[in-house]
């Protein structure tokens, strides 16, 4: 059974929301404040994190930043805005998703078991990968960088296997949406997707701004570079 922390302060949406992921087959904790929600991020292991953005003594924005100092677990923010600033800015810190209040419960359901999926997914028959001084240790769910571990979201861990599978060819945007999310892209589009690169890039390139690694290719793609 999986651990979901739902960080949320509106009873009501309360309620509905753990009554409905207990019905899924899902061990529910609720924290209101961030406060409690680290206290218990620092006691308990969780395999996912739904953060909503505004509490009484802050924002989600600080749990995720927290959280993903020492975890990469799965994160879904809820927003009561659709504002572009804020999607990104939760992106930008190491979330995995959101969803826009109001929503539907379902489709809630679909995301989170969606991330849950991807987490524990590992494609390749091989238990590591290797390439320009990057490992992954596909048993494990690590990566390293010259033998220094790097901490990845599932979406940046996703990306990497996928590049990392399919060195010095181009792979399409939509190539990319159709392999790492469901129903061709439905949870994401082209302007999260170049979120999700430029977050990696900052973490496995040496120069973010002059990558080796992780290419650009103008109107085609992305291709992950071999370097001699």
């Amino acid at each position: 059974m999986n651990n979901i922390l739902m960080v949320e302060d509106d009873l009501s949406l309360i309620e509905g929301l753990e009554f409905s992921l207990h019905k899924s087959g899902f061990r529910v904790d609720v924290a209101r404040t961030v406060q409690e929600a680290l206290s218990k991020i620092l006691k308990l292991r969780y395999d996912l994190l739904l953060l909503d953005l505004t509490l009484p003594d802050g924002n989600g924005f600080e749990i995720c930043k927290k959280a993903r100092q020492t975890s990469s677990v799965p994160i879904i923010f809820l927003t009561a805005s659709d504002e572009e600033v804020n999607i990104v800015m939760g992106l930008d810190l190491g979330g995995d998703d959101y969803i826009t209040k109001p929503f539907k419960l379902n489709e809630l359901i679909s995301r989170i078991n969606a991330l849950l999926r991807r987490a524990g997914l590992s494609s390749s028959s091989n238990i590591e990968l290797k390439c320009n001084g990057i490992t992954i240790k596909l048993d494990e769910n690590r990566v390293l960088k010259e033998d220094q571990a790097i901490e990845l979201t599932v979406a940046e861990y996703r990306l990497l296997c996928l590049f990392m599978q399919n060195p010095n060819i181009v792979l399409t945007r939509t190539h990319i949406l159709n392999k790492l999310w469901d129903q061709s892209g439905s949870f994401v589009d082209d302007n999260t997707l170049s979120v999700y690169v430029r977050r990696l890039r900052s973490k496995i390139e040496d120069n973010p701004e002059s990558p080796l690694f992780l290419l650009t290719m103008r109107g085609l793609g992305y291709k992950w570079n071999v370097v001699k």
